[in-house]
């Protein structure tokens, strides 16, 4: 089931007896958590509310299979179990002592959910949250009876829709182009997106407009869209501002040995892209970016328009050198890198 599918759902009032929600989009996933325990109703920790995690997983069945006393279900949420893997195949791949015990009671939980399917559908609500799963015994049970949501990152469209319903509901006009410049600059979490175009509905008030000034102005960027800043205005030989961003992040605490290596990843990956031009390669594969991030291909191309080949090269060079003589201690780091983006400049 989809997400789209699971909140329709739930909005609905529908309920299913068994879920596994999990992913990446916390946000998503724990509204659906809340939305659940709504429509479940009053609970009673240690009555008809039960909390599992991977410290007490073994006593699943047995909460299971005690009576809601004075209820006629029980709720039960199950959460960072460790249920959901497999064994590893390879004999190099030692496991410990905790995880095949896990395995194991996934295992046989998987039959105790097949053979016992229609009694916890009249008494129990299960829901198991999990960061990442393997499709194992468990999670194929569940499949059969019950529902299993992914909560993948949200792609740039799925967020400029939430966004904009968002924006529609407080009479905030934004436009697509806006919206689009507006994800690229603070990421795509969906939580923080959430709270950055809060402060813009505020700013701009009812029946006003967001703007790329009002973003500029007020948006957190995040560290990779900064960046692209960075080499934007280097590759249009604005050194000045180059810098500019340069010493913003340094004064924002940034360590600069994450700046360095971000900088020497992002020019990579505008090398990478200026070859899979040149070779008609799909850029979004040869970057090996994830479904969410599909749109960064076209800002790499953008910016591999900046650079010749050469140029990446020996920009790639200066960085590795640098990264030697940091590590020897013959060269201030700040200074060398400094100095590579003065060098492009001249």
């Amino acid at each position: 089931m989809d997400i789209a599918t699971l909140e329709e759902n739930l909005k609905a009032g529908k309920l299913n007896s068994i879920y596994l929600l999990y992913g990446e989009e916390k946000f998503l996933l724990d509204n659906c958590v809340k939305k659940i325990k709504k429509l479940f109703g009053e609970t009673i920790n240690g009555i008809n509310y039960i909390q599992i995690d991977n410290n007490n997983v073994t006593e699943i069945i047995a909460d299971i299979e005690t009576p809601a006393f004075g209820y006629p279900q029980k709720l039960i949420i199950a959460k960072d179990t460790g249920l959901f893997q497999k064994a590893k195949r390879s004999k190099q791949m030692s496991e410990t002592k905790s995880k095949k015990d896990d395995i194991k009671f996934g295992i046989k939980f998987a039959s105790y959910l097949d053979e016992n399917i229609e009694m916890i559908k009249d008494s129990v609500i299960l829901v198991f949250i999990e960061y990442e799963v393997d499709k194992n015994d468990l999670y194929k049970a569940i499949e059969k009876v019950g529902c299993v949501c992914n909560f993948e990152r949200q792609k740039p469209i799925d967020l400029a829709k939430r966004l904009k319903a968002i924006c529609n509901a407080y009479k905030v006009n934004i436009d697509n182009s806006t919206l689009n410049y507006f994800i690229e600059a603070c990421g795509t979490s969906l939580q923080d997106l959430i709270n950055e175009i809060r402060k813009q509905i505020e700013y701009v008030g009812e029946n006003g407009t967001i703007t790329k000034q009002t973003i500029d102005l007020l948006a957190i960027k995040q560290f990779e869209s900064i960046i692209f800043d960075l080499t934007d205005s280097l590759g249009k030989k604005n050194i000045s501002e180059a810098l500019k961003v340069l010493k913003n992040l340094i004064y924002a605490k940034e360590p600069i040995q994450k700046i360095f290596i971000t900088l020497y990843n992002h020019f990579k990956k505008i090398y990478i892209t200026k070859i899979a031009i040149r070779e008609k390669l799909n850029i979004a594969e040869s970057l090996k970016l994830k479904p969410n991030q599909t749109f960064l291909a076209n800002k790499y191309t953008m910016q591999s328009k900046y650079f010749k080949e050469e140029e990446l090269r020996k920009i790639l060079q200066e960085f590795i050198n640098l990264d030697y003589k940091a590590k020897n201690g013959t060269m201030d780091i700040n200074v060398g890198l400094e100095a590579i983006l003065c060098r492009y400049c001249s």
